[in-house]
């Protein structure tokens, strides 16, 4: 029997957040896959179909360039306040602090926000930062492209989807709408006692995001039965997310899987996600090669301009998919 517990309500700066009490204690087993074995394909897409989540080993990107971004981004976020403030407000690329989005989701957080676009990377938060900082975030960003073109390429490939860079071009065009996201949850003052919000639930609209911490805990991932588990750090690897974006191109068969951070050590915690997505004027629907009849396609069609415009406007939480999905023209259960 499961009993349903209200949250528990956490107070922030006067806000009120909410933390799911059903967490297990232990860790879940991450899906582990090794871009270098043969069989990776294969581990991608049952990993995507059961988790929509998993860990990435012997990616090729070096151990001492992780370690310089890392570095620059710390000095970055160590700076004083007034000068952060000057690389904000985050509209939505740039610095932001505890605020997340326009519609009220707040956190123990603070952020930069920055634009794949090569051209728009002339930015306040570079005017801040030294040229280093500028040079390993752009390699940064080109290796975050690289991989999540590789993962989408073999899952094209497992799922016989032709052509095979049907899915990563979206990601190497020029136009494509990719951004990387770096998330400081800083050192708490003092012990609480109680779990707080980093980052409340969500899920990533893009194709997949490639996400990379250090060794402090807080990451958690919802399972299908909507139990919360924690993901061990491991800042060696990377992992991977399925996005809406995906799970609607694959017409369900991929999960974008919900996730957040909870803080509740005193140490800080560094995350940097790269968000792969589409061009904004690319249509967006399930693959024909994957649902041949148009009667079984579970989403309608719109582009990622219009996806991305109606996610802006939700709250964190809210379930976007929601707005485009087909629905039936009666009930199915003949209850109301």
């Amino acid at each position: 029997m499961v009993v349903s517990l209200k949250p528990k309500p956490v107070t922030l700066n006067n806000s009120q957040i909410y933390v799911n009490p059903k967490c297990k204690p232990s860790p879940v087993l991450v899906p582990v896959v090794n871009l270098t074995d043969p069989n990776a394909k294969t581990q991608i897409v049952k990993a995507c179909e059961e988790f929509g989540f998993f860990k990435v080993v012997n990616h090729g990107v070096r151990p001492e360039f992780l370690t310089q971004l890392e570095e620059e981004a710390i000095k970055f976020f160590a700076l004083p306040q007034s000068h952060k403030d000057k690389a904000g407000p985050a509209y939505p690329f740039g610095y932001g602090s505890k605020r997340i989005g326009p519609n009220g989701d707040v956190g123990w957080i603070e952020y930069i926000l920055l634009n794949a676009n090569s051209d728009t990377k002339t930015t306040a938060v570079f005017r801040q930062t030294t040229q280093t900082f500028r040079e390993v975030v752009e390699v940064y960003m080109e290796e975050m492209k690289d991989m999540s073109s590789k993962v989408l390429d073999m899952v094209a490939e497992e799922l016989k989807i032709e052509p095979k860079e049907k899915l990563s071009k979206l990601v190497k065009v020029k136009e494509s709408d990719s951004c990387l996201r770096m998330n400081h949850y800083p050192e708490k003052k003092e012990t609480r006692g109680k779990e707080e919000v980093g980052f409340g639930e969500h899920t990533d609209p893009q194709l997949v995001s490639v996400l990379r911490s250090n060794d402090t805990k807080g990451l958690q991932i919802c399972l299908k039965d909507g139990t919360w588990v924690d993901v061990p750090p491991d800042h060696s690897s990377f992992f991977v997310i399925v996005g809406d974006t995906l799970q609607v191109m694959t017409n369900g068969r991929f999960k974008s899987v919900k996730h957040r951070v909870l803080t509740n050590a005193k140490r800080s915690r560094l995350s940097m996600i790269y968000f792969a997505g589409p061009p904004l004027t690319e249509k967006i629907a399930p693959l024909s090669c994957l649902v041949p009849k148009q009667e079984d396609c579970l989403y309608r069609e719109f582009t990622w301009s219009q996806y991305k415009s109606a996610a802006y406007k939700t709250k964190l939480g809210d379930y976007r998919l929601g707005l485009f999905e087909k629905q039936f023209p009666f009930s199915i259960s003949g209850t109301v």
